[in-house]
């Protein structure tokens, strides 16, 4: 089977618009959250998120194209157009009959539907726009960044709740190393930071309401956390055989190993508390890449800052790693970006990929008081120079869905 490789990476986050930005925020330990401001959110329990802040959609569209997109298509188009700048394809291009995009998204446009049912019932059916159901699909993600770049294989959406955006990577390694196709881009992107999201979360009492110190609310395995941060963005990689990479001369910032996908077959909301879905996802992983546990070095945590779901994920770490498992560092993207929900895979697989390329794992802020049950190696003393062979990135969703990416450094 052909080898796949990262030829290409993209990034915009609640840190940064763009890959560079971000990546040097999250080595700084910055935080992305702050009061929300998207929408009057004074009668709510939580009024803080972590958003995109300053994105000009029109630096990469005309001001007609972006109307007849939601926000979460801005981000994608905005992030494939830097990916293929990043990745050499904008100026020495392929054959994109041999490029499909795969891209995760949890919601989709639900800017879109609030926006709409309100017009709707104040002013009737012939406000609804003919762009309506096109502005709001989950799949439009894909589809614009197909058009806005010419690929022209497959052209889907994975929709698995948090775990949208490691699934479109994962699927997309899969379609290659089958032969189905050279290139994919592959990912994730959100932005349902409105008012039905946030209201809904607070009624399920998923969100952070430490209102009085955002960029304190996110604390991923802490014992004082209280609930996950709403987040935003995208983040893609362009996977290409190995073939393919080599014949265009293409950088290769890693290699994708090993992909796993599980069920926990347990609740709507709430993961398994023995960890056993998870565990499932990464001995996949780790079975299809032919590599022990004791050979990885690091893993990005899926970490919510949610009681649960800490908790649960640090059990099957354990599990599948045993004593190892105190000897790799970790690390909690999601303390410095918030939960970018569908995004999440994208980014956090980008800034994986980031750490093996550049043997520099990003700390973990927040970390003040370690719930005792959390007592592995989660980087809370800062970013941490690191020679990485391989690298685990984990997302989880609602409806119990795993998934788990191992990428390595890439040897020719």
């Amino acid at each position: 089977m052909p080898r796949v490789v990262v030829t290409g990476l993209s990034a915009i986050t609640p840190i940064g618009n763009d890959l560079e930005t971000s990546w040097r925020a999250l080595l700084a330990g910055k935080s992305g959250v702050d009061r929300l401001t998207r929408f009057d959110c004074s009668e709510y329990a939580t009024r803080i998120a972590a958003e995109v802040k300053d994105f000009d959609p029109t630096l990469f569209m005309s001001v007609k194209e972006a109307r007849r997109m939601d926000r979460f298509c801005h981000f994608a188009v905005a992030s494939a157009k830097m990916l293929m700048q990043d990745s050499g394809l904008a100026d020495d291009p392929m054959d994109m009959t041999q490029c499909g995009a795969l891209v995760g998204c949890g919601l989709g446009g639900l800017e879109t539907i609030e926006e709409f049912h309100t017009r709707l019932m104040k002013s009737g059916p012939k406000k609804v726009s003919p762009f309506y159901i096109p502005l709001l699909i989950a799949n439009m993600a894909a589809g614009q960044i197909s058009i806005a770049t010419g690929a022209k294989g497959p052209n889907l959406a994975t929709t698995s709740a948090c775990a949208s955006g490691l699934h479109g990577i994962g699927y997309a390694y899969s379609d290659i190393r089958l032969g189905r196709i050279r290139a994919m881009i592959a990912g994730g992107v959100e932005s349902t930071i409105t008012p039905m999201a946030v209201s809904g979360f607070n009624a399920m009492k998923a969100l952070s309401i430490s209102n009085e110190f955002p960029e304190k609310a996110s604390r991923p395995f802490d014992l004082d956390r209280n609930g996950f941060v709403i987040g935003e963005g995208s983040g893609l990689l362009l996977l290409e055989s190995l073939d393919s990479a080599l014949e265009r001369g293409a950088r290769i910032y890693a290699e994708v190993a090993g992909f796993g996908a599980s069920a926990d077959a347990f609740h709507m909301t709430a993961p398994d508390e023995s960890g056993e879905g998870m565990a499932l996802a990464m001995r996949q992983a780790l079975k299809e890449a032919n590599v022990s546990p004791e050979q990885v070095d690091h893993i990005n945590a899926h970490g919510t800052s949610t009681q649960l779901n800490d908790v649960c994920e640090t059990r099957a770490i354990k599990e599948v790693f045993g004593r190892h498992a105190y000897d790799m560092l970790l690390t909690a993207n999601k303390s410095m970006i918030g939960h970018t929900l569908g995004a999440a895979g994208g980014i956090e697989g980008v800034f994986s990929v980031l750490s093996i390329y550049n043997s520099r794992i990003p700390g973990s802020i927040n970390l003040d008081t370690p719930d005792p049950e959390c007592d592995l190696d989660y980087c809370s003393y800062g970013s941490v120079s690191r020679q990485i062979s391989y690298a685990l990135c984990n997302s989880f969703g609602f409806g119990g869905t795993n998934a788990s990416i191992l990428f390595k450094k890439f040897e020719d």
